[in-house]
């Protein structure tokens, strides 16, 4: 299958930290198809000589797996090609559609057209929309075209609704990738064959015997040099309305008719429709946010938010986030679903952790705790139950827990793939799955958009996020929140 796959953007971070190591391990695992480009396309002065010796100092800064030779990188670039085009001059994109419908004339293949051609939009979301209409304009919009876009796709729900007309006016629905590379990730792809593979959990998974699920996800790191974007973004775009939104889904939605895209999108669809609205009243009461301050964080002294790099002076942006919310149907009517996610927070980690209910009649003395299942998705993928067994002398036996730990990073050692590699595959050869639609992404932005209301009209009152310190789990308030429903986060149980 012959691809081209164009990082518009591909000077910026994205490309050179995520992108291209997800592509070089991609050709070194021999899953990027044959007859393929990569081609670069930035406004910085320089040809592909020059940009293949860029890159390959980038990765110099790479470490563990995704840190190639010298030998295995060059061969890697061989079909790796770069383009000056400034995105913001009409008159330098038809050099593009060149470069792509013109291979004999150009660098590497000439054997005509590509049967996929890619465009990874790694810019600024503002740009989107002149993009996908230059695209159009010189005729880069035919079937075998697809443009991926990168979080964060608007800011509310009216500049998503603006960024989804700008791009459907050029490419139909299964040509627009909006990427969540949480979903790109070993484990939450296990959270399908756990749920809909096994004849064990299924049953199980409602109201009846589940009390509350919780989803993390934490970061020990603070915004470092991101200071001024992340301030325009707060954790709760930045996270909860695409990632951890997401896991929800994948967590709660009903039993899909087929594996086929729009069959499971239809599913995740239905469980944003049926999650708790929000108003003034309950965005106050249900969610928590916060702003870290200097503390010690994985044995050293950090900086609270306010002190880092670009950051306004007596800034309101939330870098903690914690809410409780339902989903209102039958399956899940009555269980809470505890969302939390956080700025130098106590550790980085990422997680679901489903609490069971307790067994309805105990005949072993003493308190036990329920069944827990754990998905781990970061920093490694995995899965933990927590049971109880037996112990001690017949006669005298107690209660004591103990847990099945299956790990995927040792249980599939030589299959592992990363979420950009596993992303960047289904988008050459144009499997849907992994990608989520525009009501999807636009139905998260109106469940959140009354809580950002409500922060609006608390900011003007003078009533900011909570302060926590680095290196705890957030504010008080976020214990309190799980407590009124008798419940503990799981690094308190």
């Amino acid at each position: 299958m012959s691809f081209d796959l164009v990082l518009i953007g591909g000077t910026g971070d994205l490309a050179w930290r995520k992108l291209m190591p997800a592509l070089f391990q991609a050709w070194r695992h021999g899953t990027l198809p044959a007859g393929g480009r990569i081609l670069a396309v930035s406004r910085e002065d320089m040809d592909s000589a020059a940009y293949r010796v860029w890159l390959q100092q980038r990765f110099q800064d790479l470490s563990g797996p995704t840190r190639p030779t010298a030998e295995a990188l060059a061969a890697f670039t061989a079909q790796v090609h770069y383009l000056q085009v400034d995105l913001a001059q009409d008159a330098h994109y038809p050099a593009l559609r060149r470069w792509l419908k013109e291979p004999a004339a150009q660098e590497g293949r000439a054997d005509g057209p590509a049967e996929s051609v890619v465009f990874y939009l790694a810019t600024s979301p503002h740009l989107f929309p002149q993009v996908c209409r230059q695209l159009g304009a010189i005729g880069l919009h035919g079937p075998e075209v697809r443009v991926v876009l990168e979080k964060p796709l608007g800011h509310d729900l009216e500049s998503a609704r603006a960024i989804n007309r700008a791009v459907g006016a050029v490419f139909g629905e299964s040509q627009a990738l909006r990427i969540d590379h949480y979903l790109g990730k070993s484990a939450v792809q296990n959270l399908t064959a756990l749920r809909f593979g096994n004849a064990l959990f299924e049953p199980l998974w409602r109201r009846d015997s589940i009390a509350s699920i919780e989803i993390t996800l934490a970061e020990s790191l603070g915004v470092g040099t991101r200071g001024d974007f992340y301030n325009r973004t707060g954790a709760l775009r930045d996270m909860v309305q695409n990632h951890a939104l997401q896991l929800l889904t994948m967590i709660a939605m009903e039993p899909p008719a087929s594996a086929h895209a729009d069959a499971i999108r239809n599913e995740k669809l239905k469980v944003l429709q049926a999650l708790k609205p929000f108003d003034a009243a309950s965005a106050r009461r249900d969610v928590v946010r916060g702003q870290y301050r200097a503390g010690v964080c994985e044995g050293r002294a950090v900086p609270g938010y306010l002190e880092e790099r670009n950051v306004p002076a007596g800034s309101r942006c939330e870098t903690f986030v914690a809410l409780r919310t339902e989903v209102c149907n039958w399956r899940w009517a009555g269980v809470p679903f505890y969302l939390r996610t956080g700025k130098r927070l106590a550790a980085g980690t990422a997680c679901i952790v489903v609490n069971f209910r307790a067994v309805p009649h105990p005949i072993f003395a003493g308190p036990h705790p329920a069944n827990r299942l754990v998905i781990k998705l970061q920093p490694a993928d995995g899965l933990e139950l927590h049971l109880l067994a037996a112990q001690g002398p017949t006669g005298t036996q107690a209660l004591a827990p103990v847990s099945l730990d299956l790990d995927f990073d040792h249980a599939f050692a030589e299959d592992r793939v990363g979420a950009y590699e596993r992303l960047l595959l289904e988008a050459i050869h144009g499997r849907l799955n992994l990608f989520v639609r525009n009501d999807e992404q636009e139905e998260a932005w109106r469940w959140v958009e009354p809580v950002l209301q409500a922060w609006r009209e608390d900011d003007a009152a003078g009533l900011g996020p909570r302060p926590y310190a680095a290196g705890s789990w957030g504010p008080a308030a976020a214990s309190a929140l799980v407590a009124r429903d008798g419940f503990t986060w799981a690094e308190e149980q």
